[in-house]
């Protein structure tokens, strides 16, 4: 008799820069987030009038788009790959080109499996954010939300 299916959890998966042709999610500490949101590409729908009728509208696939992907963690103090990336292009006045990554985010299963891999290929930071600072708060950890084209 088959098992039953349950679809995965959704609080295990980690995110990486691709280097190389790695499959398999990285153990450092650019791989822990807290929240990534923003995996939802999306086709446009292009209305198109039939000529001589108008009682006919045919829809045609139109462009693909893509949402930002939003990645939050704990404030990392450490040295930093995905840190340093960022900080070249959202945290300098663009002396030099953008460097584009690809980004790869991993669901994981129970056992440290890699179900499914989504990747983002030309990726760049467009905004880093660190959260807010206040003293009034005692027990929350500070965080950092890195917004990927």
């Amino acid at each position: 008799m088959a098992s039953a299916y349950y679809p995965p959890p959704a609080f295990a998966f980690s995110v990486a820069i691709a280097s190389g042709a790695s499959t398999a999610p990285p153990a450092n500490i650019d791989a822990a987030f807290q929240e990534v949101s923003g995996i939802d590409p999306r086709i446009d729908i292009e209305d198109v009038r039939e000529g001589g009728t108008s009682s006919y509208v045919h829809q045609l696939p139109g462009v693909t788009k893509h949402s930002n992907l939003i990645l939050k963690r704990g404030y990392v103090t450490l040295g930093s790959p995905l840190a340093d990336w960022a900080a070249q292009t959202v945290g300098s006045t663009l002396g030099t080109a953008i460097k584009t990554e690809t980004l790869n985010v991993f669901l994981l299963g129970p056992a440290g499996e890699v179900l499914v891999t989504w990747s983002f290929a030309n990726a760049w930071p467009v905004k880093w954010e660190v959260g807010a600072l206040d003293s009034s708060d005692k027990t929350s950890v500070l965080t950092e939300t890195l917004e990927i084209s």
